[in-house]
């Protein structure tokens, strides 16, 4: 009897590793993109594997600070305002999920799927030629005093409902915990037991290149739709190059998932919040490890082509170009937090994180449709993406995973 056939469409973190583990199990899988793997959101992000971003960005504080960003055009809080008419409805539910309720599901539901991430992106590359590229390091929150650590204390709350209990480092301390940092910051909170990636899109494109070699297919596409014979399962994929059959589907196109599941019927209020990084080329100075810069919400990572500062939200469509504002808030910010940082030049990316009302990725099977999705991943797409296509992996083969799913079902949002 031949392999059945399975098609992954989207070739970031979490459509690769839903490959590799779907060909490991036998299956004949292709992985079809219109762009190279790994060139989407899992290309330009901070490369943090963050095992302690269980607490969502929709708090009951965001009630509190969300109007202070909004006055303060200095802030790490951007919009296209011409695309908040299209994405005020997102924006309400997003809003209405910003409750202590709200946030501790989040810390419940994301909590078992980020917890061991370093160990997932370990196990995927063992014995392959990516064997090494996961690092071991520890993450330290940088802020400037004891009251701006303070100020961020729900955050910590939740975080410690998940066994998250940074050590605190104050003072001149701070520079010999991180010799990079200006004087103005004087406490750290540092989280043990993380990890990263020194180049995220090149991790991804490796990844593939590996799957290839185990005998998949990578398709240079663009999907049109997804056909369905008779009893309403998926019998084939229609591409701008043809056709092609599968007995299975699945979707981990990140912000572009977003068009195909509508075609099914299938309405996810999925959103983009546009990410930004900044990489100083041949740096001065790097950290010691990977840092998040509280006031200016961005990463802080030594990569493979420079020092790269990642973060911020603007809020806005997945269509349009880059904005000024949020790489020029990166730069006015390292600047200030590096003071002793040389560098020979800069590259500037943009990005698109897709995101869901309630902070929470889907995850599982379209009704009874062979068609599987993994997307809405937010901050967490890199960290997640291993674990996402093994449980992925798991429910095409028609086995149960030892995990509840329940919070990230496809179908919720219709509920």
């Amino acid at each position: 009897m031949s392999a059945k056939t399975v098609i992954v469409v989207g070739a970031g973190i979490c459509g690769v590793s839903t490959a590799i583990y779907l060909n490991r199990m036998g299956y004949k899988v292709s992985l079809i993109d219109k762009g190279k793997p790994g060139m989407g959101a899992s290309y330009g992000n901070s490369g943090f594997l963050a095992q302690w971003a269980v607490d969502p960005v929709a708090s009951p504080d965001l009630w509190r600070i969300g109007p202070k960003y909004l006055a303060n055009k200095n802030s790490a809080l951007f919009i296209k305002w011409g695309y908040m008419p299209r994405m005020f409805p997102w924006l309400i539910r997003f809003l209405s999920n910003a409750t202590d309720k709200g946030a501790r599901h989040v810390v419940r539901s994301l909590g078992p799927l980020l917890s061991d991430a370093v160990d997932q992106h370990k196990s995927l590359v063992q014995n392959t030629p990516l064997d090494g590229w996961v690092r071991d390091s520890k993450i330290s929150f940088v802020y400037r005093d004891k009251m701006h650590f303070d100020s961020d204390t729900y955050s910590w709350k939740m975080k410690k409902t998940a066994g998250l209990i940074p050590k605190v480092v104050t003072g001149e301390a701070v520079r010999e915990e991180e010799p990079i940092l200006g004087k103005d910051y004087r406490y750290l909170a540092v989280l043990e037991g993380q990890g990263h990636i020194t180049d995220p899109g090149q991790y991804v494109a490796k990844l593939a290149d590996h799957f290839t070699s185990l005998g998949g297919r990578v398709i240079s596409a663009e999907v049109h739709d997804l056909q369905k014979n008779t009893d309403g399962r998926i019998s084939g994929i229609s591409t701008d190059i043809g056709t092609m059959p599968c007995d299975f589907a699945v979707i981990t196109a990140g912000i572009w998932s977003k068009g195909l599941t509508k075609k099914l019927g299938l309405k996810i209020p999925l959103e983009a919040e546009r990410g930004y990084h900044v990489i100083f080329e041949n740096p001065s100075v790097l950290p010691r490890n990977p840092l998040l810069m509280v006031d200016g919400k961005f990463g802080v990572n030594s990569m493979d082509m420079g020092l790269r500062c990642a973060g911020t939200v603007e809020l806005g469509d997945h269509k349009s170009g880059p904005s000024v504002a949020p790489i020029k808030l990166i730069k006015n910010h390292a600047r200030q937090a590096f003071p002793k940082l040389t560098f020979s030049g800069t590259q500037e990316w943009m990005g698109f994180r897709p995101s869901t009302p309630d902070s929470l990725p889907v995850i599982g099977e379209v009704e009874n449709s062979g068609i599987f999705v993994g997307f809405g991943h937010q901050h967490v797409g890199l960290t997640a993406g291993p674990k996402t296509g093994y449980l992925l992996s798991q429910m095409v083969a028609g086995q149960n995973p030892n995990m509840d799913l329940l919070a990230f079902n496809p179908s919720r949002f219709s509920l």
